[in-house]
């Protein structure tokens, strides 16, 4: 049928064509032949069409493109195949920034970048994921707090239309500024003259290093009795501690947990105060001292996990220990709760504390290590520790501390031996500890995600009165 079809239209044609060419001077004719006429615009002018083109491609470009804020720190790590979708600064008093990013690669490939970063740039790691499918680092560098959250979702690809795997990430930073952003209602001579105070919901810490001695009232049955409470002072010779461990002496100076130390180590009174000496050894005494107080002042709000200090009516634990000791109510209160061995933990041979003596690696994880799980250590035997740690001298650990470094090695990240000694495969559990290596122990209260660190502690710490 179609074949018998052509002519007749190419017959239309030919007679459509003829008929405008015929009624050339007849104006419907006319009229038609100028609505199928080109554009005269476009042929006195072609460039209008190229310029048109120009115009629709170039509108998409001129649409603004979302850029960093001016202050966004060089040091936060940005991982390379993240888009950026949104700045925006977080509700609240707080002096933050939020930043949200868009990735189509799998979340376990970033969350190894942001590890690796962090480990290798000096930075602190308070919090991280415990595995790769996704979580939040939180890491602290030169007073830079950033918060890096990471978390695998599904979108759908606009030009297949199937749902496609995805990371978003959101950082959040707090800009490392010595001034307060301004307040309508204050003058800028008083945002400037008075920069955020600990307690105040802008400040984050650390607390700022000063000689001024703070004291406290307490009121128990109608009298008053004003305490020391803390003298945070500024070490002038923190250079001469390890790099990675300057930061943890410095957040604890934040809290006062030293300043004991210089008031009432009268054997040391030669020694300036501002001098904390990292390198030095650390004595029984000191570490039951630093101990005690670091603890107390991490759960200041909590006093169900504080360390009670021991009358001075009470039996001394130790014969070495009498109660006119300067630090008898710490040692005997470390006793009493049984964090450390003595005759009222059923050691009948533990009649001596020696309080001058060095403080051991050994020591320093089976005194620490059950604040830390706030629960019995499981039990543990030469075995289990080698093929935990892999220490070459498990041999050399004293019993009574196996179950302490067993325990130790279950908290992962926030292990004590990882965090002060970084990665050995020999103990040295004889081995004298230094006064920096005392303070990065201390540095940290707990089990990983349910624990609280000096920086932690700092934020939440009250300005006393």
């Amino acid at each position: 049928m179609l074949p018998y079809k052509r002519p007749a239209i190419l017959m239309s044609l030919a007679v459509l064509f003829s008929s405008l060419t015929a009624c050339a001077n007849i104006p419907t004719a006319k009229n038609l032949e100028q609505s199928l006429a080109a554009d005269p615009r476009l042929q006195n002018n072609p460039a209008i069409f190229a310029e048109t083109q120009e115009g629709e491609a170039q509108a998409g470009q001129n649409q603004p493109t979302l850029q960093l804020p001016a202050d966004f720190p060089k040091d936060i790590p940005l991982y390379p195949n993240a888009e950026l979708q949104e700045v925006t600064p977080t509700s609240g008093s707080e002096n933050k920034v939020s930043t949200r990013w868009l990735s189509f690669d799998p979340s376990n490939l970033i969350t190894s970048f942001y590890r690796n970063q962090f480990q290798t740039n000096n930075w602190q790691v308070l919090q991280q994921p415990p595995d790769e499918a996704g979580g939040a680092f939180e890491a602290r560098r030169n007073n830079l707090l950033v918060k890096v959250s990471i978390q695998p979702q599904s979108v759908t690809n606009s030009t297949a239309n199937q749902p496609q795997t995805a990371t978003t990430l959101l950082i959040e930073y707090t800009p490392n500024t010595t001034t307060t952003q301004p307040n309508p209602t204050t003058s800028p001579s008083e945002t400037t003259d008075n920069p955020p105070q600990p307690g105040d919901p802008q400040f984050i810490g650390p607390i700022p290093q000063t000689n001024l001695a703070t004291q406290s009232e307490n009121t128990v049955e109608g009298q008053t009795t004003t305490t020391a409470t803390s003298t945070s002072q500024e070490f002038s010779d923190l250079n001469k501690a390890p790099q990675e461990l300057r930061q943890y002496i410095q957040d604890l100076t934040g809290l006062g947990v030293f300043s004991i130390n210089s008031q009432t180590n009268k054997s040391n009174s030669n020694v300036p105060t501002n001098q904390f000496e990292p390198a030095k050894t650390i004595t029984r005494r000191e570490y039951a001292r630093w101990l005690v107080a670091t603890n107390n002042a991490m759960y200041a709000s909590n006093p169900a996990k504080q360390i009670r200090l021991a009358a001075e009516t009470t039996q001394p634990a130790f014969s070495d220990v009498s109660k006119t000791d300067p630090d008898f109510p710490e040692i005997q209160g470390l006793a009493e709760a049984g964090l450390i061995p003595s005759s009222l933990s059923g050691d009948s041979t533990t009649v001596l504390f020696r309080p001058d003596a060095p403080l051991t690696r050994e020591q320093l994880i089976l005194w620490k290590v059950p604040l830390d799980t706030r629960q019995a250590l499981p039990s543990a035997n030469l075995d289990a520790v080698k093929q935990t740690w892999g220490f070459q001298d498990v041999g050399k650990i004293d019993p009574k501390a196996l179950r302490a470094v067993l325990a130790d090695f279950q908290n992962g990240e926030q292990s004590n031996i990882r965090r002060v000694f970084g990665y050995t495969t020999l103990f040295q559990p004889k081995k004298p500890v230094t006064r920096a290596e005392a303070a990065a122990a201390l540095w940290y209260f707990g089990t990983q995600g349910e624990g609280i660190s000096a920086v932690e502690a700092l934020k939440v710490k009250t300005p006393q009165n």
